[in-house]
């Protein structure tokens, strides 16, 4: 009887080690690891930073512009896809004119005439975008390698970015100190807190350029987008705001229900052939620089949701107009018209010459920080 209760003991302690080396083999545990991604004609190397969470979602970011490369997320059947555009090595970053996941700025989007003046003083930044300066101009921060630094958690890993972006950088004042952090977390959200401090008075704008698709591949006319934001700015003929706050409502712009990209895209509307589709600044429906809700987007075939929060007053829609065809991907993948979609959290276009709007200047003593969330989420 001792033998056969011996045996029995013997064997329910086996079981519960085999039933606990099971668990640990299903479980993912949230890491961050670092890969080579090629080389800069300098001959320094770019690095690929995977962060992975408990849930298995990945979120790899590159150090050559801080860039978003991939965002793999699974969708209502549990399976795993990418949904952001980028490329495979750091060959495409550095050629790329898309600014496919990068960090932008120092001013993110446009600003009119490559020209601004802040206390007195005018500043003339280089134009490469018609006759305006979009995005930092063609050397601005989306083309530099970042200093990088693990700041993970147990529960959440993190990757900062820091860059110092000397006085007169792209015709820019002061030497400004930047860090952006990575962090996804346990709850699928991949947030991005940004921080800049100057030596003199600036102006200053920073967002993620990421192109995202929820169906990882195809055009995205037929997600489905809503935007808390009752008003938007016009542009004019160069896609610089005119100043006007104008109401969305009875407009293809109004997206305060969720309505497919596609919906109203090819409308006889001004505002839509200036800009050959959306990309526009929306005027977010908020009074202060709380953390709220901007967007959110549904792609009904893989049951994906994307929930995008800042604490940003602005957000520019872009439903990638100028992607052509031309452009090769992850995997050769060709990124046609329209194939994938930007939600560029942001202070408003041309805030430097547009005194009515939320100041962009950033003076010695004072910090820039904003945060933006990406949330990921599924329904049937």
């Amino acid at each position: 009887m001792r033998v056969r209760t011996f045996i029995t003991a013997l064997m329910l302690v086996a079981a519960v080690a085999i039933a606990s080396g099971c668990q640990r083999k299903t479980e993912a545990k949230a890491k961050m690891e670092k890969r080579p991604f090629g080389k800069l004609a300098d001959g320094r190397d770019a690095s690929l930073y995977v962060l992975s969470n408990k849930n298995g979602i990945e979120a790899a970011i590159t150090d050559f512009g801080a860039a978003l490369v991939s965002f793999k997320v699974p969708d209502k059947n549990g399976k795993l896809g990418d949904v952001v555009l980028g490329f495979d090595s750091v060959d495409g970053y550095v050629t790329d004119s898309s600014f496919q996941g990068k960090i932008v700025g120092r001013y993110a989007n446009r600003i009119a005439k490559g020209q601004f003046t802040l206390n007195g003083a005018t500043y003339t930044l280089p134009t490469n975008d018609g006759p305006n300066h979009l995005h930092g101009g063609p050397t601005g921060i989306h083309k530099v390698l970042w200093q990088a630094k693990d700041v993970s958690t147990a529960d959440a890993p993190a990757l900062e970015l820091t860059y110092a972006s000397k006085d007169g950088d792209e015709g820019y004042p002061g030497n400004v100190s930047m860090k952006v952090t990575y962090t996804l977390t346990a709850n699928n959200e991949l947030k991005i807190d940004y921080l800049a401090t100057t030596d003199k008075p600036t102006v200053i704008n920073l967002t993620n350029h990421a192109y995202f698709n929820l169906a990882g591949q195809g055009d995205i006319l037929k997600h489905q987008l809503k935007l808390s934001a009752s008003k938007f700015t016009p542009v004019d003929a160069t896609l610089i705001p005119t100043g006007e706050l104008r109401e969305v409502k009875g407009t293809p712009f109004d997206f305060t229900t969720a309505t497919d990209i596609g919906a109203r895209i090819n409308q006889e509307d001004e505002q839509l052939k200036l800009g050959k589709g959306y990309d526009h600044n929306w005027v977010l429906d908020k009074t202060d620089a709380s953390l709220t809700t901007a967007a959110q987007v549904y792609e009904p075939t893989t049951g994906r949701v994307l929930e995008v929060l800042t604490t940003e007053p602005g957000i520019q829609f872009y439903s990638g107009n100028f992607l052509d065809g031309t452009l090769k991907g992850k995997s050769n993948a060709v990124y046609a018209h329209r194939n994938g979609f930007c939600l560029e959290t942001q202070h408003f276009p041309d805030s430097p010459n547009k005194p009515a709007f939320p100041s962009t200047v950033l003076n010695p003593g004072s910090e820039y920080k904003t945060t933006t969330i990406y949330k990921f989420s599924t329904r049937q």
